[in-house]
């Protein structure tokens, strides 16, 4: 079942809001903010972390005793015979074995659960703040690239973000006991360990630096991968592949792209090896290096050490390789994610345009008026004014026409009502209050839009008409069905309602996917409705039945059309002609034309480009010129007014 996400903030788990909106930073010097912004994402988990740390550290005391219990069974329990003693150490041991993995098992447990609640805040973060952005971010974003941030890059991070705070606190504490345990049993061999400590540690950090710079460069590479896959390979990109024959030409392009990719990969993947092979090396040969040194000092005359504590101490040096490695491994890791975590925050970080109030105002009733009072409207500061002092009024349940060039601004002007963009200019009102004092809830309630770019989701006809409303009946749909005349269509179906529609709809036509939007929009049954161009694609018969949709859905609601085809709009209340963002000419279809101006022309481009007839389907008659059919004006019930051809 679709459920409905529009004007909707998706939960963010257990994150807290105000830990969402950071400032970006993402120079060398702001990685210390970065690794501090990481650590918020844990907060809310730290009960469950406290957990983790005292099972970490009760597995590494329990580890570290092992060493000792061999020390003493070697030097006390074997060489004098005491079989009791040797008994409990030996239990001792087996019991030790079965603490660490239990204490394991259950710090796997919880640190898993933790890992994948905040995956589950981020994703969700992320989603819910793409939801709130205008729609000026979606035209210029590729989906591709939205998609891939949400799947690769936090997908990337789940080993990061899973296992690292529980593995970076078990090899600590594991690092930290076992070295004061060395330092006990004989503090010459402990400085011969670790002598080339700060070696490693620096190593690590200068191959974690390098695989961040390449790990930032293989997501780009993957983000552009994804959205190539996704445009070309949906149903309207392969369309238009197979039609131009450029099949072969975008395969060797994703081959290209794909190719470099490998490079990066293997890039990533090598990046340090030889260094890190370096110190694993030495790390393995550090038991022969103890043995000698044991050996030169007693050959020096040094106090002598047992055979207990060279074992014991090299079983616990061999118990400081495996976390240390971890530990300076954690460290890359952490140094790579990092690019990873910038790229999701840079995200988290956009700025939000349509926002609500704190206290916003909430209509129970609308009853449909819409005015523009002076608004302006340009996307940035650097291009010019798309709208300046539209200045109109629609009073409820009455209509309105746009009419006008490309460019001239009319769909704009049709997506301020329901606040897919926020005028930079003067107000858009409903019902007497600026849209942007509403709630969500109340806009997304009062104003439909039907566009000439129907998009319907690959799921069954029900579940997309019930994305208007969720918990309309059976009986609700073929009511909404029938409205927008497909109900017909969509019972002839083998499957019903229950057929699933494709991908974007492609298996109905544009008739068919445009009525069935129709119907989705009467089921949400909004009193302002917003046509934008809803009929342009479609041909002339396609059109009329389409039409006498609208026409139903435009029953006693305000509507507010935008209209390339003015055959549409001829029975409208109130036409209005933008010109360059301006309005040029206002009235009846009527006074336009005995105007004898802007939209008198349009008319007459119409008239000329409508004369050229139809080819009627087999059995059928020629339509007649549209200029001449009946147009019926709103609130004419019965009357019928037939327009004469102008030009």
């Amino acid at each position: 079942m679709l459920r409905e996400s529009v004007h909707t903030e998706p939960s963010v788990g257990a994150m807290p809001r105000d830990e969402i909106n950071w400032t970006p930073d993402s120079t060398s010097a702001g990685q210390p903010r970065q690794v501090r912004r990481i650590l918020k994402l844990f907060r809310p988990y730290r009960g469950r972390l406290a957990i983790v740390g005292l099972l970490v550290g009760a597995a590494s005391l329990v580890s570290v005793a092992t060493p000792f219990l061999l020390k003493a069974t070697l030097d006390t329990a074997i060489p004098q015979g005491r079989t009791g003693l040797l008994s409990l150490l030996a239990l001792g041991m087996i019991l030790s074995a079965v603490l660490t993995s239990v204490f394991g098992v259950l710090q796997t447990l919880i640190s898993t659960t933790v890992g994948q609640r905040v995956m589950h805040d981020l994703r969700t973060a992320v989603y819910g703040r793409l939801q709130r952005m205008s729609l000026a971010f979606f035209t210029r974003t590729r989906t591709g690239e939205v998609q891939s941030r949400i799947a690769n890059d936090i997908g990337g991070m789940q080993a990061t973000v899973t296992s690292t705070a529980t593995s970076l606190v078990s090899n600590l504490t594991s690092v930290v006991a076992t070295v004061v345990a060395m330092i006990a049993l004989d503090w010459r061999l402990t400085i011969v360990s670790m002598v080339l400590l700060p070696l490693f540690v620096w190593i690590s950090r200068r191959v974690g630096n390098e695989r961040r710079k390449i790990t930032t460069q293989r997501q780009k590479q993957m983000a552009a991968m994804a959205a190539t896959v996704t445009e070309s390979l949906s149903v309207s990109g392969i369309l238009l592949g197979r039609t131009m024959g450029r099949a072969d030409s975008l395969t060797a392009s994703f081959a290209d792209e794909s190719e470099q990719l490998v490079g990066l990969e293997v890039r990533s993947n090598m990046a340090g090896r030889w260094r890190m092979a370096v110190i694993t090396i030495v790390m393995a040969a550090m038991p022969a290096v103890i043995y000698w040194t044991a050996g030169m000092a007693l050959q020096l005359g040094a106090p002598q050490i047992s055979l207990g504590t060279i074992v014991a101490f090299v079983s616990l040096q061999q118990g400081l390789f495996r976390p240390a490695v971890s530990l300076l491994a954690t460290g890359v890791q952490i140094q790579t994610s990092l690019a990873l975590f910038q790229r999701i925050f840079e995200y988290l970080d956009l700025p939000v345009d349509i926002t609500e109030r704190d206290e916003p105002v909430h209509l129970d009733r609308v009853k449909g008026e819409v005015g523009f009072e002076q608004v302006g409207f340009r996307y940035d500061d650097k291009g010019g004014p798309v709208l300046d002092g539209i200045d109109i009024t629609v009073p409820a349940g009455r209509s309105l026409a746009v009419v006008g060039p490309t460019g001239a601004g009319k769909s704009t002007l049709g997506y301020l009502v329901p606040r897919l963009y926020d005028v930079t200019g003067g107000r858009v009102t409903l019902d007497g209050v600026d849209v942007r004092d509403l709630d969500f809830d109340t806009l997304a309630r009062a104003v439909g839009v039907v566009s000439q770019e129907t998009y319907l989701f690959h799921a069954s006809v029900a579940d997309n008409l019930r994305f208007a409303k969720p918990d309309a009946t059976d009986e609700e749909l073929h009511e909404a069905a029938r409205a927008a005349q497909i109900h017909d269509h969509i019972a002839a179906l083998p499957d019903g309602y229950d057929t699933v529609v494709g991908e974007r709809g492609h298996r109905f036509s544009g008739g068919e996917k445009q009525r069935l939007a129709i119907a989705r929009t009467i089921l949400r049954d909004p009193p302002v409705l917003i046509l934008d161009e809803a009929t342009s694609a479609l041909d002339t018969r396609t059109e009329h039945a389409v039409q006498d949709a609208i026409d139903a859905l435009s029953a006693n609601r305000t509507t507010i059309t935008i209209a390339h085809r003015l055959s549409t709009i001829q029975g409208a209340d109130q036409i209005v002609v933008l010109d360059s963002g301006r309005v040029a000419e206002r009235g009846t279809h009527e006074e336009l034309l005995e105007l004898d101006g802007r939209y008198a022309a349009l008319v007459r481009r119409d008239a000329r480009l409508e004369t050229a007839p139809e080819l009627p389907a087999a059995g059928e008659p020629a339509q007649r010129d549209t200029a001449l059919r009946p147009v019926r004006r709103r609130g004419d019930r019965g009357r019928r007014h037939v327009t004469p051809p102008t030009g």
